[in-house]
């Protein structure tokens, strides 16, 4: 089991999401919208998939930290995560994934656009703090289409990483790495 305070996880999703925005920004409209050789997503397209995932992920964690309430299941001050969820991270991050339909960009919503919803998304995230502060985050599990059952705070850390995994893609794409 790994762990990591409720305060170390936030911080790193809130410089993920400085160095995410600060990247956007750095990029043109052309850069934004050219969709590259072979790739069926443009840049837009990976912030607006970024901004959907995201959504759908502080959601799960809200549910799960909710049933934990309802149980009175108190936190420990801590985010843990399980070893098989560590190597499964790893293991997919080498490799490139076929997003489920139901969080694939549809084109319709404009870089500006994904970006508020990631400003609401930060905004939602800082309001379930207090939630995970209080309420246990391995309690209760919803399952992950690549990772398997995942806990709410497992979930909260891969807010993060799935962050990452898509500012590598889109420096590669701008040509910066």
């Amino acid at each position: 089991m790994n762990s990591r305070s409720i305060d170390e996880v936030y911080e790193k999703n809130d410089a993920v999401s400085a160095k995410l925005q600060a990247l956007i920004d750095s990029l043109d409209q052309e850069q934004l919208n050219r969709r590259a050789d072979g790739e069926k997503w443009t840049i837009g397209n990976i912030v607006e998939h970024v901004s959907i995932v995201e959504a759908r992920m502080i959601g799960i964690c809200a549910k799960l930290l909710r049933k934990a309430e309802s149980e009175n299941k108190l936190a420990d001050g801590m985010i843990s995560t399980s070893d098989d969820f560590v190597a499964k991270t790893i293991e997919i991050a080498q490799i490139k994934l076929e997003a489920p339909e139901i969080v694939r960009p549809t084109g319709d919503r404009s870089v500006e656009e994904s970006i508020e919803l990631l400003k609401e998304n930060r905004m939602h995230l800082q309001e379930l703090k207090p939630s995970f502060e209080t309420f246990d985050s391995t309690a209760h599990r919803f399952p992950h289409p690549f990772l398997g059952d995942l806990s709410a705070g497992e979930w909260l850390t891969l807010i993060e990483g799935h962050k990452v995994r898509h500012i590598k893609q889109i420096e590669r794409r701008a040509g910066l790495k």
